[in-house]
């Protein structure tokens, strides 16, 4: 057997200085396309746990069998299979999301498969790279525990750069799609420099290198139109032209419209539909407000698009509104954007009204301010980060910020279409202390949609007319909406304890019963 020659000590030194710094790039692309594969299974399935969970047991199994498939490659071979891998690595997995917005929106039924085969297919080759490292660097002599030391360092300090970056500022700046395509070039600038660095001994070094060459110019491409690629998969997705998206910090944000219709999706949920946000709207604010002609200063948990804002602000006695909300860009798109601000009255912008970008129950907690009303419209409790604002704890935190005749109002899902979610957080409502008063309201873009009312007294009666001109509601109306049909009754369930979240899994129980 031929072993590559041995070069200088100098020139050693130098490319073990290379190696061990791929070593930190493939550490991080490897973390990356994990990270990136989850978030995106997470934005199109939902429930972030069960998508992060699968995926990275997956991802790991697939190393673990890459790793054992790096022993069958022949020492004479292993430089040029490093290179090859990271060649493949790149291609791959730099073009992963781009590939799984695309067959998500036109091939939703084997969506799964192909997001495993790939999580399997990038995970064996990522699995092969820090074997073959190693192979080469004990090729050059190096010392076992020196190695071993050095390349693990290194593996877990890409890990960590990696693990930093991405969520704060790679998703929220590049979103998913380039930023699997910036760590796709990595891979290949890693397979380039190394094949440089080592062109002595590389007999086929020129094929190499245009393989390379091709592999930048593919991800290059792949980075310019991956945004109009993801775009349209959306707009095919949604129905409609995307006019608007952005992936932030905390979740991604799309705006489509058609005609007059304009509609929010927050991970592709849709928020609301401006053709009948109004009843949705009406329907959360006026029930409370109308029934606290007393009411000085009312606090809004979530909705940042501004749109309960406008209607809290329709009554002149109130004298100071607060909303926090966790996105600063979502408050950012709904206070600067011309169609949205015309859509909430530029309610961002009102001298009474205090914007705060912070989680609801981190700024409950920090906090001791008293409100007369209370306005909890937060998305479905479709995972553990948003069912944790449904839960006691966090319902028991709004009542010490609740004035002794105030009223609490959270948006409930649907008692028709997601009975045990509805009635969990009733129950749950309950459990903290409040008396409730359940409601429910016909939304066509949502269908019979529900909410409720807590009330640290059982003193709370529905009003029979309102002080200002509505689009949908009136004494009929509201009378309708206070009453429940027999196939909307009570269903009996556990309230949402934050140590089992009981409520997003009736939630996925649910909506999964209405998807079948």
């Amino acid at each position: 057997m031929i072993l590559p020659k041995i070069p200088s000590l100098k020139s050693s030194l130098a490319i073990d200085r290379t190696l061990i710094i791929s070593v930190f790039v493939v550490a991080s692309c490897g973390l990356a396309y994990e990270l990136i594969t989850g978030a995106l299974a997470s934005y199109l399935l939902g429930d972030s746990i069960l998508q992060f969970s699968t995926i990275i047991g997956t991802y790991l199994f697939a190393m673990g069998i890459g790793s054992h498939f790096s022993k069958y490659i022949k020492d004479e071979d292993v430089l040029q299979r490093f290179i090859e891998v990271e060649l493949l690595v790149g291609l791959i997995g730099g073009l992963s999301a781009t590939f799984l917005f695309v067959i998500f929106a036109w091939l939703s039924m084997p969506f799964r498969v192909v997001l495993y085969a790939l999580v399997l297919i990038v995970g064996i080759l990522v699995g092969m790279e820090i074997p073959l490292v190693m192979r080469i660097l004990n090729q050059r002599k190096a010392e076992f525990s020196e190695l071993v030391s050095k390349v693990l360092t290194f593996d877990y300090l890409g890990a960590l750069a990696v693990s930093l970056l991405f969520p704060l500022i790679l998703a929220p700046k590049l979103g998913l799609a380039r930023s699997a395509l910036l760590f796709g070039l990595c891979n290949a600038g890693i397979a380039g420099w190394t094949a440089w660095r080592f062109r002595e001994e590389l007999p086929n070094m020129r094929k190499l290198f245009n393989r390379t060459l091709f592999s930048i110019v593919i991800l290059l491409a792949g980075f310019v139109a991956s945004d109009r690629l993801v775009r349209w998969s959306e707009g095919v997705l949604f129905g409609d032209p995307v006019i608007y998206a952005k992936t932030t910090q905390y979740q991604r944000l799309v705006l489509t419209k058609w005609k007059d219709d304009l509609r929010l999706y927050i991970n592709g949920n849709l928020q609301f539909s401006s053709r009948d946000e109004h009843r949705y709207h009406e329907a959360l604010v006026h029930p409370i407000l109308a029934a606290l002609p007393q009411a000085r200063r009312v606090l809004i948990l979530g909705g940042g698009d501004g749109l309960a804002l406008r209607e809290v602000l329709r009554y002149p006695q109130i004298e100071h509104a607060t909303l926090v909300d966790l996105d600063p860009a979502m408050t950012q798109l709904f206070s600067t954007n011309a169609e949205l601000t015309a859509l909430n009255k530029n309610s961002f912008h009102n001298p009474k009204v205090r914007v705060i970008n912070d989680d609801a129950a981190r700024w409950l907690e920090q906090n001791s301010e008293v409100f007369d009303a209370i306005i909890m419209d937060f998305p479905d409790p479709s995972n553990f980060g948003l069912g944790k604002l449904y839960s006691v704890p966090m319902y028991r935190l709004v009542a010490r910020h609740l004035s002794e005749h105030g009223l609490v109002v959270v948006q409930s899902t649907s008692p028709y279409h997601a009975p045990r979610s509805f009635w969990c957080v009733a129950a749950t409502l309950e459990k903290a202390g409040f008396y409730t008063t359940p409601y429910h309201a016909l939304v066509p873009s949502f269908g019979e949609w529900g909410f409720i009312i807590g009330a640290k007294n059982p003193s709370y009666q529905p009003p029979t007319h309102y002080s200002l001109p509505m689009t949908f509601l009136d004494k009929e109306t509201t009378a309708q909406m206070f009453h429940f049909p027999p196939d909307m009754k009570r269903w009996n369930v556990l309230p949402n304890e934050l140590n089992n979240q009981q409520l997003v899994h009736y939630f996925q129980q649910d909506w999964g019963d209405v998807i079948r």
